[in-house]
């Protein structure tokens, strides 16, 4: 198993762990422009450039799920925060297979903004 492959969480494993544990953490690490068009409701938001001055303020000892349009942005913050000692993950096609596959987006009327 590639390492990615171990960092991947499909959309599904990330709805199913949301219902079982509302407060988990969760990062959009997309531009706010793309945030305000659409997010998973009570997530956070870090933007990528700004993820390693803001990774104080996560949990150590608790999961973090990144996420970003595709997939790519959100891996690489995992990759990062793994490297720091963090159990991280990524959402495995992004916000867009999120959405695609039917899953709600913040606001109601919220969409997968273009990069």
């Amino acid at each position: 198993m590639t390492e990615t492959a171990q960092i991947a969480i499909e959309p599904q494993r990330l709805a199913d762990w949301l219902a079982d544990d509302p407060s988990l953490q969760v990062v959009d690490v997309r531009e706010p422009y793309e945030r305000e068009a659409g997010h998973i409701a009570d997530t956070r938001h870090i933007e990528l450039t700004k993820l390693s001055a803001e990774a104080a303020s996560l949990q150590g000892d608790r999961p973090v799920v990144f996420y970003c349009r595709v997939g790519s942005r959100s891996t690489m913050a995992a990759q990062a925060l793994r490297a720091a000692g963090f159990e991280a993950y990524s959402l495995q096609g992004g916000l867009k297979r999120w959405a695609d596959e039917g899953r709600p987006l913040s606001p109601q009327d919220g969409y997968v903004a273009d990069h």
